[in-house]
């Protein structure tokens, strides 16, 4: 059986899935806009930024080896072999970069015509039906189609969609639209000065559910959702702020309470920590982990009665290796 020490196998995934395809499937190539393709075999797998996703699966990767595995469905050995071998054939030419990098552009799933599966997926997670209804009415939340994934949308200040978390409704899948610009993940603008900081927008929808049924205004503050976990340095120094914090801030300058509400683990209050370190001296910073459970959305769901998603079905529906 081969064998692929370490340093080998990062060098495989360097290879972009357009540098593999230009190189050594060039009919498989289909442009299908401004620095976008898409192959012959599935019009619905877009590559783009360097980045490509297969929307009718809801699956999507950076790496040739991670297409060859995922949408070839090759062993990982064999993966290996292929791209290995034809490199040592015949040494790839790398798509080049454009000298001045252009703006990112967002591909966002079809929008299916109903929504009811991701109204129901939503209400079963506890959100109260007000702010998925204003969600899909402002533009922030749809159904996608034919995979039928929940996708929620970052907004610029312009209200232009720049960012897209897409979510399964039947699976554990998660993932990002290609061109997503993760400076601009899902949010909802306040009146106050107050910034609320989640890690998910579930999170998100789950607080603001919470406010309302506490009977305060869940659009006074400013909530911001950071599209996963905020990962410090490895050794240990804070480094620096998240993009989409520093980008609201910047969008927002009259901001100054901020309060960290994210999950209570290891991770996140570790997170939280460095987010203090960081901020402090310029902002006043607040972390609130909820009362009970891993994160607000198990909060709500133990508030409301409801079984939190990890229990439903007797089985975790969360990746134990994303923190949403």
């Amino acid at each position: 059986m081969p064998y692929y020490p370490p340093d080998q196998v990062a060098r495989a995934r360097e290879m972009d899935l357009l540098t593999y395809l230009q190189n050594y499937e060039p009919e498989m190539l289909v442009p299908c806009g401004p620095g976008v393709y898409c192959t012959k075999e599935h019009d619905s797998l877009k590559i783009s930024n360097g980045k490509w996703c297969w929307f009718s699966r809801g699956i999507g990767g950076k790496s040739a080896l991670d297409y060859l595995i995922k949408v070839k469905e090759l062993p990982f050995l064999e993966a290996m072999a292929q791209i290995t071998g034809q490199a040592a054939e015949k040494p790839p030419v790398f798509a080049s970069k454009p000298a001045k990098e252009e703006a990112k552009k967002l591909l966002l799933p079809q929008a299916s015509r109903r929504a009811t599966p991701a109204i129901t997926y939503l209400e079963g997670r506890g959100i109260d039906p007000e702010l998925t209804t204003f969600c899909i009415q402002t533009g922030r939340l749809y159904e996608s189609t034919p995979h039928h994934n929940v996708v929620f949308v970052g907004q610029d200040k312009a209200g232009t969609p720049r960012y897209a978390a897409i979510r399964g409704i039947h699976s554990d899948f998660k993932g990002e639209a290609t061109g997503s610009d993760k400076r601009f993940s899902f949010h909802i603008p306040g009146k106050s000065q107050r910034l609320h900081l989640f890690e998910s927008a579930i999170d998100l929808l789950s607080y603001a559910t919470l406010l309302k049924m506490s009977g305060c205004d869940w659009r006074k503050d400013h909530l911001l959702s950071l599209a996963g976990i905020y990962q410090p340095k490895q050794d240990g120094s804070p480094g620096r702020l998240p993009l989409a914090l520093k980008q609201y801030l910047e969008d927002y300058p009259e901001i100054h309470p901020i309060v960290l509400r994210l999950d209570n683990d290891f991770a996140g209050r570790k997170a939280a920590s460095m987010l203090q370190s960081i901020l402090a001296g310029t902002y006043q910073v607040q972390a609130i982990f909820p009362p009970k459970g891993k994160d607000y959305n198990d909060f709500l769901c133990i508030q409301k009665g409801i079984l939190p998603s990890k229990q439903q079905n007797g089985r975790e529906v969360r990746n134990p290796n994303d923190s949403r």
